[in-house]
């Protein structure tokens, strides 16, 4: 990762660690290696409209022509780029963090997020002091415009809309405060759904709930599919690209059961395909691909390695494990809005509930946790657990993923967008798996606190 970009975007505490001054120069690096005509977008944040004024002002000292798509999910304003046929774009978004941040994302002209190697030269842009201002006489303009329809349009278009509708479904739709309450509801409606909503009035304090959708923040989803009778429910994060799923139960899974639950789907009708996803993705997913005749191909953790991944070996499907899922036929991005209509699609053909779905799926316990630790600590931490950590097998591609002769698993590594060191563990109990994330994070909490 770069100095500015992490895992996705450059984040920071509005303000303190994100600054207007910093979010006008770095638009204006990224238009700089992007080229002339460009998009902007934004999510809901209450800082939001005010880091969108400065990265349109970035645009303009630039000479480019700003098309100003105003809020909507990170996945509208990237098909929007690509179908639009612009240079790339901007999102203001912070995606899943707190109130308290806020971020940018830089696209390129395919809808992708832009390559590390872009990240790179944008930075260093950035770091030289940014590009010299275009003359008073060229600077650029800004054009109104609204990529809503035409987004929602392409997705109801990716399924067979007419089986969804004879399937007569009912969905609860928890949007977070987030704008997928822009398009989530209307995409379901469309698609026939009866459509019940919480938290789908766009705030950006988040006051229903935190903005990452996790199973143990969902309880007012999961009450909403219990007391409703609905057929499943679905969460998405602050930007829309991600989503996860409850049963006509109400029980939430983690993002990899549905990541399992399409892959196998679309392998299966599609013999012999390659997923990509992370190295902190279930083995489930692993599992249900093989058998099916497919192959995964490993990456590390990020929307943008897997996506990237994905558009250069012409891979038509990939996922990561926290409910961010890349459908290729509509865009190598991650899409929630799209992936609840792949759901509904699957629900209705197979005439199976969710929760039925979701069982037919190899069984793995799992745990998760974070351990706090200064960006500036990151990498000696990393360094000092690589000596201590003892394992059956011991990868590295991205963080340290401990492998044990029982099939267990855990991997940790430093996160791009936050100050915190993420765990994952996977096993056959649970037991185990929380075994295995107790005894880490406490190893980490004393590596973090013997370098202070």
């Amino acid at each position: 990762m770069g100095r500015l970009f992490g895992t996705n975007g450059v984040r920071g505490v509005v303000n303190a660690e994100l600054t207007v001054e910093m979010v006008t120069r770095l638009a204006a690096s990224a238009a700089e290696v992007l080229g002339e005509e460009l998009a902007i977008g934004r999510d809901g944040r209450t800082t939001s409209p005010m880091l969108r004024d400065a990265a349109v002002a970035g645009l303009l000292s630039q000479g480019c022509t700003v098309h100003d798509l105003g809020v909507l999910p990170t996945p509208a304003l990237q098909y929007a780029i690509k179908t639009l046929r612009l240079d790339g774009g901007i999102m203001v978004t912070a995606s899943h963090n707190p109130p308290e941040f806020n971020g940018v994302k830089t696209v390129a002209a395919d809808g992708v997020e832009t390559s590390r190697e872009t990240e790179d030269r944008i930075e260093e842009t950035y770091f030289a002091g940014g590009p010299e201002p275009a003359p008073w006489d060229r600077v650029g303009k800004v054009i109104e415009g609204d990529a809503l329809g035409l987004y929602m349009d392409a997705v109801v278009k990716q399924v067979d809309s007419s089986v969804v509708k004879a399937a007569q479904l009912s969905i609860a739709i928890d949007p977070g405060s987030g704008v997928a309450a822009l398009t989530a509801p209307e995409i379901a409606r469309r698609l026939g759904c009866r459509v019940f909503t919480i938290n789908a009035e766009i705030d950006g304090t988040f006051p229903g709930r935190n903005s990452e959708p996790r199973p143990d923040n969902l309880s007012g989803l999961s009450e909403l599919v219990r007391a409703s009778g609905v057929d499943l429910g679905i969460a998405f994060d602050g930007d829309g690209d991600r989503s996860i799923f409850a049963d006509e139960r109400g029980a939430v899974y983690y993002g990899d059961r549905s990541l399992a639950l399409l892959a196998k789907a679309y392998v299966e009708t599609h013999p012999g395909a390659e997923i990509v996803t992370s190295v902190s993705s279930s083995r489930a997913v692993q599992d249900v691909v093989e058998a099916a005749g497919g192959r995964v191909i490993w990456t590390p953790v990020g929307s943008v390695v897997i996506s990237r991944a994905m558009v250069e070996g012409g891979v038509m499907f990939g996922g990561e494990e926290n409910g961010g899922i890349m459908y290729g036929p509509h865009q190598a991005v991650r899409d929630g809005s799209m992936i609840m209509a792949l759901v509904l699609e699957l629900i209705a053909r197979t005439g199976k509930p969710l929760s039925r779905l979701f069982a037919e799926l190899p069984q793995y316990a799992q745990a998760k946790d974070r351990v706090i630790c200064p960006n500036e600590l990151k990498e000696r931490t990393l360094e000092a657990l690589n000596k201590r950590v003892k394992a059956h097998r011991i990868e590295t591609i991205d963080g340290l993923k401990l492998c044990y002769d029982d099939g267990a698993w855990i991997l940790f590594r430093p996160s791009g967008t936050e100050p915190v060191f993420r765990l994952y563990a996977e096993a056959a109990t649970q037991e185990r798996a929380q075994e295995l994330v107790d005894e880490n994070k406490r190893l980490i909490e004393e590596t973090v606190s013997s370098l202070r």
